[in-house]
């Protein structure tokens, strides 16, 4: 493999905030096989049609003017479901980097695989960098997908990291007295991009399943019935309605 990208593209920090005030949203994706018993079809569907869902969720971000969209994907959790169903995971993520790669970079979008990879098959890791090169230069919308993720892992292999860069010398252990939050911040997965402003989870359920548990500090919840594969622009338009309708005042008072 080549040289690795930077981490992030820092378009949320750049960008003016839309009038909604979200530029950077994260989505906990559920409810697929759900979907897809309420409507007696098989479980595969559901998760069939999930996938089907990203590209059109994307372009709806973005022409909702949010510059940065991070994805629960896959997390380190799910190795533990049935082989049948990881299978369809890893074939279905194979398929949106091969076939819905064109449609994404033709709409600027740039893709950011975030997690662990090593536990990926090497074909499936190459196709994950080659669409990272592919969208690098883009800037209408960054997409982070979370895969093999877990909140916890990011914490401690930032924490790892830091390590071994005062191991190498590449970090002098005096300046640990002056390590910050915002030091810290540069060795997780999103690097310095800004935290999520919301966090949309589908499906019904009320918890963030050891996501971005370091970013999620001040991010504002949304949690909604709808099953991930009808999470379409016009929800997308309710969760936005939703979070400017409330203040936002990050442990201070008005």
């Amino acid at each position: 493999m080549s040289e690795s990208l930077p981490k992030t593209l820092y378009l949320a920090s750049e960008a003016s905030s839309p009038e909604h005030g979200v530029k950077h949203l994260a989505i906990i994706m559920d409810g697929n096989q759900r979907w897809a018993k309420a409507r007696h079809l098989p479980k595969n569907a559901g998760h069939r049609a999930g996938a089907k869902n990203v590209v059109p969720l994307a372009e709806a971000c973005a022409d909702a003017g949010i510059v940065c969209l991070t994805l629960f994907a896959f997390s380190t959790e799910n190795w533990t479901r049935p082989r049948r169903e990881v299978n369809l995971l890893m074939e279905l993520m194979r398929g949106m980097l091969e076939n819905d790669i064109s449609e994404l970079n033709r709409r600027g979008v740039r893709l950011n695989v975030i997690g662990d990879r090593s536990r990926f098959a090497a074909d499936l890791q190459e196709q994950m960098d080659r669409a990272e090169r592919l969208t690098w230069h883009n800037d209408a919308l960054q997409l982070n997908i979370a895969a093999n993720f877990g909140g916890r892992w990011d914490i401690l292999q930032a924490a790892k990291q830091l390590a071994r860069d005062v191991a190498s010398g590449q970090l002098d252990p005096i300046a640990l007295d002056n390590l910050t939050e915002d030091n810290f911040t540069s060795y997780l997965s999103l690097g310095k991009a800004p935290a999520p402003d919301l966090c949309v989870r589908t499906g019904g359920d009320q918890r963030i399943s050891n996501f971005l548990l370091w970013d999620f500090a001040y991010t504002e919840f949304y949690f909604t019935d709808t099953y991930f594969p009808d999470f379409d622009a016009s929800q997308l338009r309710r969760a936005l309605e939703s979070f400017s309708e409330r203040q936002r005042r990050f442990g201070s008072r008005p």
